[in-house]
């Protein structure tokens, strides 16, 4: 039999019984859709990742956060002891340290005229646009006389100056951060989301000084990112800086620490683990419901020998051979899983961009995505297809007949 013949006999076979095609296509549909969506995604997820702790961490750089900080983004427990005497305590006595920018952050209500909103506000030192690698698309980053004097000056995100400005011009308007005016000087370059889903062009800088004084009244930070020399020392450098901290702060030999460190070696570490979640655990995931869908698609076509008995009896009578019956059965149930394959993949598509969209990553087409899809979709449509070819096959004609 040729292939045309058996492509058409095969879609002929699909139109008679719609509902069995129906079930198998739908199980190859969703499996297909599955896997091509968390291929995809997950791919998404990965770059994100991977460009938010380059942004956040980088590999010349260590984080110190306080017992009530977060990191990034994850609460953590405790009561906050870091002060900024701490950090310059650190910077003076730890060679190696390039710079440093100490933070304190607050969610707020920020108005102008007549328009509010709720943003994140941060406070740094005249070096967070060094230490944070976080330049300005318009204006200037306020400098060291600004957090001398708790000046109340501000520079804003991209978010901020669209939702809340809307078309004025940012520079020199004034805002009120809680009942307090700040004057903007500048508008930060946009960072997008991080990874845990927060805009963080949502967000305003202030003189730490301005946002301990004027906003929070209290003496102690969030956390601080130093800047090294040389990369290569970071875990030494850490171990310096954990050494000091914990002296400063009394702790006995055997008292936690109320702070915490974060180095490049555990970053990799971090982004090893994300990249296995993401690029074996959860596939693995989308694989099982595929092989559901094959054992699916099989039974269904071993059930249905039972009803075609006559048929194929008939056809061994006028001279098909047992290989004949064989590939007529394993095109079938191949052809039946391609189709919904192919649907799978649309589905899986469509189903990306909009998990995209709403995750905020950047879509793109992934021929990786498409690659694995249509080979698992060709693998279940073998599989599936070769149990009851064989038992196809294997009846005789005189049985069939009977």
């Amino acid at each position: 039999m040729s292939t045309t013949r058996l492509l058409t006999h095969s879609l002929k076979v699909m139109s008679r019984y719609r509902l069995r095609s129906a079930f198998v296509m739908l199980g190859s549909l969703v499996g297909v859709a599955a896997l091509t969506l968390v291929v995809s995604i997950g791919q998404g997820m990965e770059a994100k990742v991977m460009k938010t702790v380059g942004q956040i961490m980088g590999d010349s750089s260590i984080l110190i956060m306080s017992g009530g900080s977060r990191m990034l983004g994850s609460p953590r427990a405790g009561a906050s002891r870091l002060t900024i005497d701490d950090l310059t305590a650190v910077a003076a006595a730890v060679d190696g340290i390039d710079a440093w920018d100490p933070q304190q952050d607050i969610a707020t209500v920020v108005r102008y005229r007549d328009r509010t909103a709720t943003v994140r506000i941060i406070g740094q030192s005249e070096r967070g646009e060094r230490v944070w690698a976080r330049s300005m698309t318009r204006g200037g980053y306020f400098g060291a006389a600004d957090v001398t004097a708790a000046a109340r000056v501000a520079v804003i995100g991209e978010t901020v100056a669209r939702t809340l400005l809307g078309g004025d011009d940012p520079i020199d308007a004034e805002i009120r951060i809680g009942a307090v005016p700040f004057r903007v000087i500048g508008v930060l370059e946009p960072f997008g989301t991080d990874m845990h889903g927060m805009d963080r062009d949502n967000e305003i800088s202030v003189p730490i000084s301005a946002l301990m004084r004027r906003l929070t009244n209290v003496d102690t930070v969030s956390g601080a990112r130093l800047l090294l020399k040389d990369p290569s020392r970071g875990e030494q450098i850490a171990a310096e800086v954990t050494r000091v901290l914990r002296t400063r702060h009394a702790l006995a030999a055997d008292d936690p620490e109320d702070f915490r460190l974060m180095t490049a070696v555990e970053v990799r570490q971090m982004t090893t683990w994300v990249r296995r979640v993401l690029l074996v655990f959860v596939p693995l995931l989308a694989a099982v419901i595929l092989l559901v869908a094959g054992i699916v698609a099989a039974t269904l076509m071993l059930s249905s020998i039972n009803e075609r008995i006559g048929e194929i009896g008939l056809r061994r009578a006028i001279g098909a051979s047992p290989g004949d019956i064989r590939l007529q059965f394993a095109s079938e149930t191949a052809v039946t899983i391609a189709v919904g394959g192919i649907g799978g993949l649309l589905v899986g598509d469509v189903a990306t961009w909009a998990a995209a969209s709403r995750l905020q990553l950047a879509h793109t087409f992934s021929w990786q995505a498409l690659a694995v899809g249509l080979a698992a979709m060709v693998a279940t449509g073998f599989l599936a297809g070769i149990l009851p070819a064989r038992r196809a096959a294997r009846l005789q004609p005189a049985d069939a007949l009977r």
